[in-house]
């Protein structure tokens, strides 16, 4: 008899899918040249050195290459893009005073709550703007900045100007150079030296817009032996248009620092999510990346750790989940920059359905690197004989005192396994549910599921069947 297959359920996206009509003010031609870029500077007001610094990026993405390895992203045609839409609506720090279709969709998304019981702060960006933004007295009284990027722009213009796009540079690739041409919204917190932020802060990007491109800069500094986590949620209706994703996330952990940085994704499949995140961490300081991706068409997100202090420590644990007409390319970079630094890089992927799950790290250990340590594990669950698991690792390992381990597992339900599971009372199909269950388990327990309704949707698969 053939033996019945896994079936991981899709995740029911019906309260991401609601798409809202009418809420858009203004919008930006399709496509991208000059006049464009201008305008959406003159909507920022930005000053003299950001146009300056778009029309840069603006020249090299005209002359900038697709990327030549990873998913194929031809059917992306910039000339069809709409890469700012503004929402008739103004950034208040009152949920009341927001348009009501706005306002139902994050009540749907369960911020507001998550706001009144688990966050110190959150920021609401609604296809290109930033609608609402809101921290706690306790935050103001400790210094902490937090506000929409726009803001910091003019308000902390000399800290913006010396950390913005200095991580992430536009000429590495030709979607960094977009994001500095069209970049609008997103994030900017500033922890002074000492304090530690009891409470996560989080942002929430939702794109409702068809063909329309969301282009968000989150920076966040945190000084000298300050502790901050910061959660970044993502979502999107689906559409029959191809949106896109192009944010930009820089991180700098000053010594003995520590920041954790949570994603939740669950962007529809008409997504392309080209993505760009980087810490840079100095003496003793430590960057921990949680990171959930469960949606968009095609994704290639590697978020990457400099290590250039001694001691400093990246801590990277992934999960993915990719379903039929998904290629989700995931996976991080670490650069261990000095001496007794340390990393760890876990991820796990669940296929089903034909879908595309691929790993990639990238790790190098520089000479003065001297006795440091890496480590990076890997493990693909391919639910049917349809999808497909990849994992590519590179290691450059420039001195020969420091401890590199990497592991990767590519595989199905292992039949012992369930054969003990089931010696112990459980039926065939609970065990095999327990084992995908416990799979996942090491990965999701360290996701904040605590603080928004929306990520515990995500994260609880249905599991139906027997798994063979």
């Amino acid at each position: 008899m053939a033996k019945q297959k896994t079936r991981v359920e899709e995740f029911n996206r019906d309260i991401y899918d609601v798409y809202d009509h009418d809420t858009t003010e203004y919008q930006m031609e399709q496509g991208l040249n000059e006049e464009i870029v201008r305008s959406i500077s003159k909507e920022k007001d930005d000053p003299q050195w950001m146009l300056d610094l778009r029309l840069k990026g603006l020249a090299l993405f005209q002359k900038m290459p697709m990327p030549s390895w990873g998913p194929w992203l031809g059917e992306l045609d910039m000339s069809k893009v709409v890469t700012y839409v503004r929402p008739n609506a103004k950034m208040t720090d009152d949920w009341k005073e927001l348009p009501p279709d706005i306002r139902r969709t994050f009540d749907r998304l369960g911020i507001p709550q998550a706001e009144r019981t688990s966050l110190f702060g959150v920021g609401a960006q609604y296809d290109s703007e930033i609608v609402y933004h809101s921290v706690q007295q306790e935050m103001r009284d400790n210094n902490v900045v937090y506000t929409d990027m726009e803001s910091a722009m003019h308000e902390y213009e000399d800290i913006v100007r010396a950390h913005f796009m200095k991580l992430l540079t536009m000429d590495e690739h030709i979607f960094l150079a977009l994001h500095a041409a069209v970049w609008s919204g997103g994030s900017f917190v500033y922890v002074p030296k000492g304090v530690k932020v009891r409470m996560p802060l989080q942002s929430y990007f939702r794109l409702n817009a068809p063909g329309a491109g969301q282009f968000e800069h989150t920076l966040i500094i945190c000084e000298e032996g300050s502790e901050l986590h910061f959660i970044e949620g993502c979502s999107a209706p689906r559409h029959n248009r191809l949106n896109l994703h192009a944010g930009c996330v820089e991180l700098f952990v000053h010594e003995g620092a520590k920041l954790r940085y949570s994603t939740i994704e669950n962007w529809s499949k008409n997504m392309m999510n080209l993505n760009s995140k980087r810490a840079r961490v100095e003496k003793d300081g430590t960057i921990e990346w949680v990171s959930g991706t469960f949606g968009s068409h095609i994704t290639m997100l590697y978020p990457s750790s400099m290590l250039v202090g001694e001691g400093a420590r990246s801590e990277y644990t992934g999960i993915s989940f990719s379903g039929k007409g998904q290629i989700i390319d995931t996976g991080a970079k670490v650069v261990h920059a000095a001496p007794h630094t340390s990393s760890t890089t876990t991820s796990k992927s669940i296929s089903r359905d034909g879908g595309q799950a691929v790993f990639r790290s990238s790790v190098k250990i520089a000479p003065r690197a001297t006795d440091s340590k890496c480590s990076v594990i890997c493990e693909s669950l391919m639910m049917d004989n349809d999808s497909r698991a990849d994992t590519i690792p590179v290691m450059d390992v420039r001195n020969d005192t420091s401890d590199i381990g990497h592991e990767a597992k590519i595989g199905r339900i292992s039949e012992t396994a369930v054969y003990y599971l089931m010696t112990r009372g459980l039926s065939e199909e609970e065990a095999k549910a327990m084992i995908v269950r416990g799979f996942v388990e090491p990965v999701t327990k360290e996701l904040p599921l605590e603080y928004a309704v929306e990520m515990n949707r995500l994260i609880s698969l249905e599991l139906e069947g027997t798994i063979g």
